[in-house]
C-alpha cells in the first residue's frame, strides 16, 4: 500500500515551487553568464560565472525531482560539453601562441582596447567563457553522478 503511494505521488517540490524556479533558473544561469564576460572588469570570471550557472542546472534539478532515466541520458550531453571546452581551451592557448607571434602559450592575439570598456581584454572574456563553460558542465555532471550514485546505492 505504501509502495503505490511513492509510485503515485508527483516528483520534486509543489507547483508553486517548479513555477518559481522557472523564472528564477533563467536568470541564475544568464547572471552567471553576465559574470563570466565581464569577469576582466569586475570580479568574477569564468570559475565563478560557471558555478552560478550550473547552479541554476542544479536548483531545477532539485525543483523537479530527481527524474534519474532522464539525467542518465542527459549526463552524456554535459561530458560533451566539458571536453568541448577543454578542447577550445587549449585551441585558444595553441592559437595564441601560433598568431601572436609572441612564441608564448596564450598569448594574445586580439586588440587590447580602452580600458574599463567590454571588449578591453583581448581574448580574456573568451578565455571566460569557456572556463565557464567547463565549469557549469563539471559541476552539473558530479551533481548528477552523485544522483545516480545515491539512486544505483539505494537499490
Amino acid at each position: 500500500m505504501k509502495e503505490n503511494n511513492l509510485k503515485s505521488a508527483p516528483l520534486g517540490m509543489t507547483v508553486i515551487v517548479k513555477t518559481i524556479c522557472q523564472f528564477i533558473a533563467p536568470t541564475i544561469f544568464l547572471f552567471g553568464i553576465y559574470v563570466s564576460v565581464h569577469g576582466h572588469l569586475s570580479p568574477g570570471g569564468g570559475f565563478t560565472g560557471g558555478v552560478i550557472m550550473a547552479s541554476a542546472f542544479i536548483f531545477q534539478i532539485l525543483a523537479d525531482g530527481s527524474v534519474l532515466e532522464k539525467l542518465r541520458k542527459e549526463k552524456w550531453r554535459l561530458e560533451l560539453s566539458e571536453s568541448i571546452a577543454i578542447f577550445s581551451f587549449l585551441m585558444l592557448a595553441v592559437i595564441g601562441l601560433l598568431v601572436a607571434g609572441t612564441a608564448v602559450f596564450f598569448g594574445n592575439f586580439l586588440r587590447v582596447g580602452k580600458l574599463g570598456e567590454l571588449i578591453s581584454g583581448g581574448f580574456i572574456p573568451i578565455g571566460n567563457i569557456i572556463i565557464g563553460i567547463e565549469v557549469c558542465a563539471a559541476i552539473s555532471s558530479i551533481f548528477v553522478a552523485l544522483l545516480i550514485y545515491k539512486d544505483e546505492e539505494s537499490e
